[in-house]
């Protein structure tokens, strides 16, 4: 088969397209048969070497994909081949196969086409793990949402609307904000022009966020304390603005806040079966009736990975950005 490989990190030249052997499924596993897979920004730092996957994962980069099940490995059930799926992976989703656990599989949604479903699985999983099985946001509740014209965004939006929740969202441009607008965001606050903390408290009367999902990690994080509920949940998945940030324990005492740290990659296969599972309870159900869509900002050949990189790295996409095999 085909694969992205990295033989030294780098740029996004640093990915190569070449030929490399097929996977096998293992004991719990099933060989997927890739058609798409979509770029995410772990799939970057990999590239520059700073996100190493998990002992055992796929060497290539990729955190999902959709396709067909190839073949099912030893003690698999519930599953035939040529069933059509969408995967969260904690590795090689840029390749033409890729082996998964079983339990990390998901059916592609009603309404939803094949290629299409490859941007489900890490953001649905993402969002739906930490809004609400870890800051549980709950209906006539705020949430805010950095980067919220991002994948993860973009779902974060939906899914808390469909709950009744109201939403507010930082973005940097006005064409990002107007289309987070049209997927319910109710606040919109532009980060380059107006201070977001300044902006939730005033769309609040004054109490703030009851939960903010940040990607931004320590250059927000005395803001977010800031813009915080009493009660409220700040909850972080990413370290865009660095990983270093210094915390204000009596201004989180105060707002008797918790703050809670988390990614899916590294997660006991237990964990991570639990969150696509709770992903296919709660969210498939959405998706099927249409209160809830990916959205796909564009699709490139898997050969050219490195565009796709661009892309991510320019922040002038909307949504996801998909690889799809040749």
């Amino acid at each position: 088969m085909y694969a992205i490989t990295i033989p030294e990190p780098g740029g996004p030249e640093a990915l190569v397209w070449t030929e490399v052997p097929d996977p096998e499924p293992g004991e719990g596993e099933v060989l997927v048969e890739v058609v798409a897979s979509a770029v995410n920004r772990a799939d970057l730092l990999q590239r520059q070497g700073f996100y190493a996957p998990p002992p055992g994962a796929s060497p290539y980069p990729g955190l999902e994909c959709s396709g067909r099940i190839a073949a099912l490995g030893p003690g698999v059930s519930g599953w035939a081949v040529g069933d059509e799926v969408c995967a969260l992976l904690a590795g090689g989703g840029y390749a033409e196969k890729v082996a998964v656990p079983a339990g990390q599989l998901l059916p592609v949604p009603e309404g939803i086409g094949l290629r299409q479903a490859a941007a489900l699985p890490e953001m649905t999983c993402t969002v739906w793990s930490n809004v609400f099985m870890v800051a549980h946001l709950r209906p006539g509740e705020t949430l805010l949402v950095h980067g919220g014209s991002s994948g993860i965004g973009t779902m974060a939006i939906q899914l808390a609307k469909a709950v009744g929740a109201k939403v507010a969202v930082t973005a940097g441009t006005k064409e990002k904000l107007d289309f987070c607008a049209e997927l319910g965001a109710d606040v919109l606050v532009n980060y380059r022009e107006q201070d977001f903390v300044e902006e939730v408290r005033r769309a609040t009367d004054g109490a703030g966020a009851d939960v903010i999902l940040d990607n931004m990690g320590a250059k927000y994080l005395g803001r977010n304390v800031d813009a915080l509920a009493v009660n409220g949940r700040l909850a972080i998945i990413g370290m865009q603005g660095g990983a270093k940030g210094e915390l204000n324990i009596g201004a989180l005492l105060h707002k008797r806040g918790a703050v809670t740290a988390t990614s899916l990659r590294a997660r006991p296969l237990g964990e991570k079966a639990a969150i696509v599972a709770a992903a296919r309870e709660h969210v498939w159900p959405l998706i099927a009736s249409g209160r809830v869509r990916p959205i796909v900002d564009r699709e490139l050949p898997m050969s050219d990975a490195a565009t796709a990189h661009r892309v991510l790295e320019e922040s002038g996409h909307i949504g996801k950005v998909l690889l799809v095999v040749p």
